[in-house]
């Protein structure tokens, strides 16, 4: 795990590459302008090889690190909704989708950074030892070098190093947390902040005190090495720009997780 907080630096994701041939691009170029590290969709809940080639030029011609968002085979449910999976299954189809996006990426010159799992999958595998293991044993299959990003004291971060490799642990700027430190599911009222200023000064307290207000009031501790801005949050691209402002008035430095 990456010590970014005590050094005052961390990294800034985003989910992009989440539109397909019948769908804009949304806020991507924009977004891109103020991110440090890509989480690319890999086809499974959204995207497709046009878009995903089309997202890691656009990565590289900003100078943004480039990731994998595996999720499950859920278009119409845009990967959010829990499905019933044997550790095989995840196994298998998240090896075939970072693989997809690694080649993808290798024909550009570029070499993928890390790998997030993608809403539900992210979720289940928490609190699931299985999964989470099969996730991270996808990951080492394709490249070891890889960063495995999870949440702080979650199953993902503990069987990335039970794989061998590099984990960040990650905060969310726009989503709200349940006292254990899980993500308010999206259909809470309150689990999805989009308030600009609002975004920005908890992530500030989230960098520096390394905890964040849980929607009962109550305080969760956090260890933060990146920080994800979901690319479909209205004015996600603003949100962005707000946040790296804000960093770097602060004297904290942004930057992708995988440069040391």
């Amino acid at each position: 795990m990456f010590e970014a907080t005590t050094a005052m630096r961390v990294d800034l994701n985003a989910d992009l590459g989440e539109s397909s041939a019948t769908s804009p691009a949304g806020e991507d170029p924009a977004l891109m302008r103020h991110i440090t590290s890509a989480n690319v969709a890999c086809g499974f809940h959204a995207g497709d090889p046009g878009v995903m080639r089309a997202t890691v030029a656009l990565a590289r011609e900003y100078g943004v690190a480039v990731g994998a968002h595996p999720g499950f085979p859920d278009l119409e449910g845009f990967g959010r909704r829990e499905m019933r999976v044997s550790p095989r299954d995840v196994e298998d189809f998240v090896v075939y989708q970072v693989g997809a996006l690694a080649a993808i990426a290798a024909a550009q010159g570029v070499r993928l950074q890390h790998v997030k799992p993608h809403g539900a999958l992210f979720n289940m595998a928490v609190r699931n030892v299985s999964l989470a293991d099969a996730i991270a044993r996808a990951a080492a299959t394709i490249d070891r070098s890889m960063i495995l990003f999870g949440l702080p004291g979650s199953e993902i971060v503990a069987a990335g190093r039970r794989a061998g490799l590099r984990t960040a642990c990650e905060a969310f700027a726009d989503r709200a947390y349940h006292p254990d430190g899980t993500l308010a599911p999206r259909q809470q009222p309150g689990a999805v902040i989009d308030d600009p200023d609002t975004v920005a000064r908890r992530v500030l307290h989230m960098v520096r005190e390394k905890t964040v207000d849980a929607l009962d009031g109550s305080r969760v501790t956090l260890t933060v090495d990146t920080i994800c801005v979901h690319g479909d949050t209205p004015g996600a691209a603003d949100l962005a720009a707000r946040i790296r402002s804000a960093l770097a008035n602060a004297g904290v430095r942004v930057r992708a997780i995988g440069l040391e």
